[in-house]
């Protein structure tokens, strides 16, 4: 991989922990019942944060993600951090891949579907997996929810769109002076999160939480796993139209979102519903950066609630 692919690699991998909190919303695989809400995180992401369903008597799970279950945590990453030995550390997100998040997803979805309608729900990078996830199983999903989520419909792969005159303006490419190591040596994008240097908060702020403050942005920071996978950026995440392009779907625009702009966000929903005109996404906006504040996340609370 090359620099600047590099660069736009570290650009999609960035803070994707966001929780988005859903409600009901009309089936259409056919199942009776209540629905499950399942979340697929978007990169350096777990599954914390997804009580709000809860709250309005609803089941959710979050995908638990190969190489993030347990995460990346060595006593070298922890305080006083010793980063030349971390640096040279290999990754357990080696050889993990785009296809592997799928599978984990296609697996917590079955299962999940036997209890009743499944609504799929990707923020960020977790986009991509979902689509794959509704390429292979769209009779398992009665909906599928992109919360400012990459969705490649004519482009193959979501580095392809990271090159596009619409992503011009995007911050990620602002976070690669702090990758941790070689990428190729140690398998995957690290980066320290829980660093102190206060050019490094500055730029993950305005990143991903410039409109929240700052003791908000160093509780994101803290909360994410600092590897992620190198491959999956590259790997094919494109729609079919025979299978995910016959899932209803709906499409959260976040209109100050810095990593992935909103000009990059409008692109995908205009080719999806030009590949599916009798499908289009159901679009709603937030006023919010790409992970959003706690404001912002009730403001999608109460857009996905009035689908119901």
């Amino acid at each position: 991989m090359n620099r600047r692919k590099l660069l736009r690699t570290a650009a999609v991998v960035g803070a994707g922990g966001a929780a988005v909190a859903t409600a009901g919303i009309a089936t259409a695989a056919g199942r009776e019942g209540a629905p499950t809400y399942v979340f697929v995180n978007g990169a350096n992401g777990t599954g914390m944060g997804f009580n709000a369903l809860g709250l309005r008597g609803h089941r959710s799970v979050a995908v638990e993600l190969p190489g993030h279950t347990e995460g990346h945590f060595p006593i070298e990453y922890q305080a006083p951090q010793d980063l030349i030995t971390w640096a040279n550390m290999e990754s357990p997100m080696r050889n993990v891949g785009l296809d592997d998040y799928v599978q984990a997803t296609i697996d917590v979805v079955k299962t999940v579907a036997e209890y009743g309608p499944v609504i799929l729900v990707g923020q960020s990078m977790g986009g991509a997996t979902i689509t794959k996830v509704g390429n292979a199983i769209p009779e398992y999903i009665d909906h599928m929810v992109y919360d400012t989520a990459y969705c490649c419909v004519e482009l193959e792969t979501m580095y392809e769109y990271t090159q596009t005159d619409e992503n011009e303006g995007s911050l990620g490419d602002s976070l690669a002076p702090w990758i941790v190591g070689d990428p190729q040596k140690i398998g995957a994008i690290r980066m320290n999160w829980r660093s102190a240097d206060p050019e490094f908060v500055a730029a993950a702020k305005a990143a991903y939480l410039a409109d929240g403050t700052d003791e908000a942005i160093l509780s994101l920071l803290a909360a994410l796993q600092p590897d992620e996978s190198i491959a999956a950026i590259t790997e094919n995440a494109q729609v079919e139209k025979d299978t995910w392009g016959t899932i209803p779907r709906t499409y959260i625009r976040h209109t100050r979102d810095k990593m992935l702009p909103i000009a990059l966000q409008n692109r995908m929903i205009d080719e999806a519903d030009a590949l599916t005109p009798d499908n289009p996404f159901n679009v709603h906006s937030v006023k919010a950066s790409h992970v959003g504040t706690a404001k912002a996340h009730k403001k999608i609370l109460e857009i996905l609630v009035d689908l119901a």
